[in-house]
């Protein structure tokens, strides 16, 4: 018979998503529009230190929003994490724009201020500055925000916080997606919480983030019959959504709590195996651990993909670190600068099963089959 399958990381309702939802039926709210809508709003900016709010269908449609009101358009350069997701550097090319890919320092994984100055250095040199950065912080793990502003500033290049994965993360006290021009949050099915879809784009600038909830709703102006004079776009989140949302924000901090119990039950339980290592927080930087990773030591017996493989056949989902956008077949004519610390922890690390809705016995059953792999 076959094991139950235990997923890398699974949406975990608390207990009143249902309700929230059940009244948006009721009062027939089922629209981009409406009460629950306004309130996760409200919600989400008590969190994220009273900024204001707008929630749209995806994490990727808030970039591309937060592009089109910092005026990217076509033959501009967009500066961006290459260790990522793919949506991270979609919306570049939405608008026309060229990303240039920069790689990551291995203290947190995330893009490397250095890295990053010695691009708009050589941009700058070559008689095109860039216009602006799409930072992402990955697995929840806080970017080296301190050394990037200050590059940020010193070259007047403004900032768009990819916080997808890094909600409920802190920087020296500071939410992550607040700490820059603009932030973006994730509500994917896989995120630490989730509107089944969706995503939030994020400002303290009023004015922007009207315009973003504007633009969201195909951009129909102040008129009796529809009349536009933007380009417009279906990118508003729904009531029903955010419905979802409202519960999901009520148990946030006890899923950030039980992520961050998953991994350092991991980082016990795996003490011994010397080929192992976790990516441990510097002081002042709080993750998430919305999923947990490890890398596994180069002169190790057993590889990142024979661990994978051998987890699967047990029916455990776990998954290699991103690749790289600069490998990616799509992205790998474009610019890039670095070192290769992004190309060594795709292809040493892995991403293991980090939900919040694991049971004990669900752990102990991956963490013996790791042992198990490294034993054999």
């Amino acid at each position: 018979m076959e094991n139950k399958k235990i997923w890398l990381s699974s949406p975990h309702m608390g207990e009143n998503e249902f309700k929230y939802v059940s009244e948006a039926f009721d009062l027939n709210w089922i629209a981009p529009v409406g009460p629950h809508l306004n309130k996760f709003e409200e919600k989400l900016s008590e969190i994220s230190e009273g900024k204001d709010i707008a929630a749209v269908s995806s994490g990727t449609s808030a970039i591309h929003l937060a592009l089109i009101l910092l005026g990217i358009q076509n033959g501009d350069e967009v500066l961006c994490s290459s260790f990522t997701f793919s949506a991270s550097a979609n919306p570049i090319v939405y608008q026309g724009a060229t990303p240039i890919f920069i790689d990551s320092e291995l203290d947190t994984w995330n893009m490397s201020p250095e890295f990053l100055e010695l691009a708009i250095k050589d941009r700058i040199k070559r008689g095109k500055k860039p216009k602006a950065i799409i930072l992402v912080h990955l697995y929840g793990m806080p970017a080296k925000m301190n050394e990037i502003l200050e590059i940020s500033n010193k070259y007047d290049i403004p900032i768009i916080e990819d916080a997808a994965e890094g909600l409920g993360s802190t920087y020296f006290g500071k939410p992550l997606g607040c700490i820059s021009d603009f932030g973006i949050y994730s509500f994917n099915g896989n995120k630490i919480i989730t509107t089944s879809g969706g995503g939030a784009l994020i400002s303290s600038d009023s004015e922007m983030i009207n315009k973003a909830k504007f633009l969201s709703t195909q951009a129909k102006d102040d008129s009796p019959h529809y009349e536009h004079t933007h380009i417009g776009y279906n990118y508003r989140l729904s009531n029903v959504s955010a419905a979802i949302g409202l519960g999901q924000l009520e148990v946030l901090q006890d899923r950030v709590n039980k992520r961050r119990e998953v991994f350092n039950f991991y980082k016990t339980q795996l003490s011994a195996i010397k080929e192992i290592s976790f990516l441990d927080e510097i002081e002042g930087f709080y993750s998430n651990r919305w999923l947990t990773t490890i890398l596994i030591s180069k002169d190790s017996r057993i590889g990142r993909e024979e661990l994978r493989l051998f987890l699967e056949n047990d029916n455990i989902e776990s998954r290699p670190l991103w690749k790289p956008m600069h490998m990616q077949p799509i992205f790998k004519e474009y610019p890039s600068y670095g070192g290769n610390n992004s190309e060594y922890l795709f292809d040493y690390g892995l991403c293991l099963p980090s939900g919040s809705n694991m049971s004990e016995e669900d752990l102990i059953r991956i963490v013996n089959k790791i042992k198990q792999a490294f034993e054999n």
